[in-house]
């Protein structure tokens, strides 16, 4: 038997060990021949020396993971028990913030896949970020859209989606396509407004400088010097979709978000974004990042909600 004692330096032991110890309990399924007990600030770890290395280096992790971000919850340590090698990943890549918006907030990748995105984003020029709603792909890629415009490495923002809900059946509504389609586009304006000035959102929308726009509009042009952003993609047809990726010019990057779990499209109309992951994961300089439940950084109950209908599906 060996045992092993790791003191935790600027810790809360109560945020640590969890309510009612409950990250310690997970930690404690995991590791059945060791056993693990908290005294004042250290932890005790007994048990056969290969294990106690391998729970010792587990539990520092697990410190590493607490001081960086400040919290450590279940589903945190459950994500490091099934996932170990890929947190350890995630620990050594850089966590530079994304952009500073408004009013102090400070926008950055908080989960594995989203320091994915991110990372992908700085080393390709095309990258599909494809997950459920909630996970931070739309709100990524505006961050790091914004980003690129503030250190004046593009001159324009372009941010587009299939205008699926405002076909025919919203012809009856007042105004301009433009109106028709703004409320779909919300999020995107929600996102860029956490991260702009209200004056400089509206000044940089008026010039041109950053534009919104159905993905009907993008037809015929070439987008150069533009950090590009097709959200929704899931809902765009394989020829829509097509016609996208070939809008792109010199010194531009794209990143294509969107869920395959939510295509809107006709039946039997095959989506866009399926038959890409399928035709371009092999070309060089195409990214494919997938994030799921584990990214959702919504209410708690998303994540419920999402394991739920993805059993269902099963």
């Amino acid at each position: 038997m060996t045992e092993i004692i790791i003191e935790l330096e600027g810790v809360s032991l109560i945020d640590f060990l969890g309510v009612q110890n409950k990250n310690i309990k997970e930690v404690a399924k995991f590791f059945p021949t060791c056993k693990i007990i908290s005294r004042g600030n250290e932890i005790h770890l007994k048990g056969p020396s290969k294990e106690v290395t391998k729970l010792e280096s587990f539990v520092n992790d697990l410190q590493a993971h607490y001081q960086k971000y400040g919290t450590l919850s279940p589903d945190v340590v459950k994500n490091y028990l099934e996932n170990e090698k890929e947190i350890k990943e995630s620990l050594s890549l850089p966590d530079d913030v994304i952009v500073h918006g408004n009013k102090g907030l400070v926008v950055k990748a908080k989960t594995t896949n989203q320091k994915k995105l991110v990372q992908a984003s700085y080393k390709h020029d095309i990258v599909f970020a494809v997950g459920p709603a909630g996970t931070g792909k739309t709100y990524t890629a505006v961050a790091l859209a914004v980003k690129a415009l503030k250190e004046k490495q593009i001159k324009k923002i372009i941010i587009t989606r299939p205008a699926v809900e405002a076909g025919e059946n919203l012809g009856f509504l007042p105004g301009d396509l433009k109106e028709k389609i703004d409320p779909y586009l919300m999020p995107i304006y929600d996102a860029l407004n956490d991260m702009l000035h209200a004056e400089k959102m509206k000044d940089y929308v008026e010039r041109k400088v950053i534009e919104i726009a159905p993905l009907a509009y993008m037809r015929g042009r070439t987008l150069n010097d533009a950090f590009i952003i097709l959200d929704e993609a899931q809902n765009t047809t394989t020829m829509q979709l097509k016609m996208f990726l070939t809008r792109m010019g010199p010194k531009s990057k794209i990143v294509i978000t969107g869920d395959i779990t939510q295509i809107d499209l006709p039946p039997r109309q095959k989506s866009g974004l399926a038959d890409a992951i399928q035709k371009l994961n092999k070309i060089k300089g195409i990214k494919f990042i997938e994030l799921d439940g584990r990214d959702v950084v919504r209410h708690p109950l998303v994540v419920d909600i999402l394991k739920a209908y993805d059993e269902a599906d099963k």
